[in-house]
């Protein structure tokens, strides 16, 4: 996580974000920001979350939204590339921080992307541990032949998901994974063929579609952490739906941060996630520690 002592909605590059109106409001919207900010720290180390935090640079509103800095998965960290001006000045910051990362001994690997490749990270990149693939969210932000490139670095499959909504520019304000093997999803903000594809691969009884009010909270914007999932907000019929799941649901709520399109899942971005094929591999060494 980045703490946001200089965000801000600067500039606008997509529909959530009006510069105007932030600026109307800015030292109010600005202790706003941290408080909530300081919210959601607090609820997802109570969750059981061990976070690490990025040093907030100033003309770098957006590096708040750490979800976009890279992929991760088995102790590799892809870079992103980003498609918007305003925010390929984060890029040296992300990469340094992931390099500090990896000689304390917590990343294995620092991968650059190739030149001409766009991909925002985590944000259009979600690992779905139940399946064990990545969904790769496109049309807005990152090229859908960054899939290829996923599945060249972390050895699984990827799922290309075109986007059809301009208010859902990155994939995690459409869709998230549970960790049970549902998926949370809106399905106004895809194209036909991207959800006919979620639903060859999701069974229907392991679907949780969004209602347009439970989208506008950026309800799919989660973080799960073990069996808590923490959002900015959802209605009653999503919380029953969550808790008949057997997760605990903690709403936190995030409004400065959805002023500039993001929420929860934005404002992070898991490091330990890890596949099924790490786990095969650690398995012999594990047991060669249990029996020394």
């Amino acid at each position: 996580m980045c703490p946001p002592r200089h965000f801000a909605v600067t500039y606008s590059i997509n529909p959530w974000m009006d510069p105007r109106q932030w600026a109307d409001g800015a030292a109010d919207l600005r202790a706003e920001a941290t408080r909530q900010w300081a919210a959601l720290h607090a609820a997802l180390r109570e969750a059981g979350a061990a976070i690490e935090t990025v040093a907030p640079q100033p003309g770098l509103p957006d590096l708040v939204f750490t979800a976009n800095a890279a992929v991760v998965l088995d102790r590799k960290a892809l870079l992103a590339r980003f498609r918007h001006p305003e925010r390929q000045s984060e890029q040296p910051v992300f990469a340094a921080s992931f390099r500090a990362l990896a000689a304390r001994g917590l990343l294995d690997a620092v991968i650059e992307p190739p030149d001409g490749v766009v991909l925002e990270g985590a944000g259009d990149c979600i690992f779905d541990s139940a399946r064990g693939l990545f969904w790769l969210g496109s049309g807005f932000r990152s090229d859908a032949a960054a899939a290829h490139l996923i599945q060249e670095t972390f050895g699984v499959p990827c799922l290309a998901l075109t986007l059809a909504d301009a208010r859902h520019y990155h994939l995690d304000t459409a869709l998230c994974a549970l960790p049970c093997g549902a998926v949370i999803y809106y399905p106004a903000a895809f194209s036909a063929a991207a959800l006919d594809l979620i639903h060859s691969h999701v069974a229907p009884h392991q679907r949780i579609a969004l209602d347009p009010a439970d989208a506008a909270r950026f309800a799919a914007n989660a973080v799960c952490v073990g069996r808590t999932v923490v959002l900015s907000g959802c209605g009653q019929a999503l919380r029953h739906t969550l808790e008949q799941r057997g997760y605990r649901v903690v709403e936190t709520p995030l409004g400065a941060f959805m002023r500039s399109g993001g929420s929860a899942c934005c404002l992070t971005l898991r490091l330990d996630h890890a596949s099924d094929a790490a786990g095969v591999r650690a398995m012999p060494a594990r047991r060669a520690a249990g029996a020394r």
